[in-house]
């Protein structure tokens, strides 16, 4: 049988047989128990009633948290002139054209989120198999794909969360930091379980938000109630 430590074995016991929870006692939980030694990212989990191999249940979005993800998000842009000068402005920490693909295709990717004007869009498409698998390629339905690069940086930078279900029909992100304050971090969980609810695809048939787990980078997962927390 494998050992656990204090730390961990505290946190199994203060999460022991509870379930179901509301979301202000969920957050209570997860953060009261988040005592490792750096600041851990509180982060959700849904598991939907989809099958994202099919084009009409592909569940994708995205989502301002009201108080921001604590996370400093390091952003790219590919643009030319103006726009590129516009991009540097609002703060892109990576800024190029053909010079930021050949650095990609190289393997260096030091950001978090990539944003394209529509004219660079043949240079980006050329790094599909290397942007999509980390879900970093541009895409106009999330934003990223776009003239407005200053407001699309401002966005990235200022908490703006995307969304993708997986293959297993779970959708994941992280919602905050183990030092925001209680309120804080469950006004960010239940505004990605309203945008998440609200990108139901048309082909979902039947129970589409099947659970709802909440926890800390080092610390165990606790359901949330799902019918209490989108009638609220």
């Amino acid at each position: 049988m494998a050992k656990f430590g204090k730390r961990t074995t505290a946190a199994r016991e203060a999460f022991a047989g509870k379930e179901n929870l509301s979301i202000a006692d969920a957050v209570a939980l997860v953060k009261g128990n988040a005592n490792a030694k750096f600041d851990e990212t509180v982060e959700i989990a849904l598991n939907l009633g989809v099958d994202p191999r099919h084009a009409d249940q592909m569940v994708r979005g995205v989502v301002s948290l009201p108080n921001g993800t604590g996370k400093n998000v390091r952003v790219a842009v590919f643009a030319r002139g103006p726009k590129a000068e516009e991009a540097q402005a609002a703060g892109a920490d990576i800024v190029g054209a053909e010079d930021l693909m050949e650095i990609v295709q190289g393997g260096k990717i030091e950001f978090d989120r990539c944003i394209a004007t529509p004219d660079m869009m043949p240079i980006v498409g050329r790094l599909g198999k290397v942007l999509g698998p980390r879900n970093l390629m541009p895409n106009p339905k999330v934003g990223t794909v776009t003239m407005d690069v200053k407001a699309a940086v401002e966005a990235a930078k200022g908490g703006e969360v995307q969304f993708k279900v997986e293959k297993a029909g779970v959708v994941h992100a992280g919602v905050g930091k183990a030092s925001f304050s209680e309120a804080h971090l469950a006004e960010n969980v239940k505004a990605f379980v309203t945008a998440v609810q609200k990108a139901k695809p048309t082909g979902s048939k039947g129970s589409y938000m099947k659970k709802i787990v909440i926890s800390s980078t080092m610390g165990p997962g606790v359901s949330v109630d799902v019918a209490g927390t989108l009638e609220s």
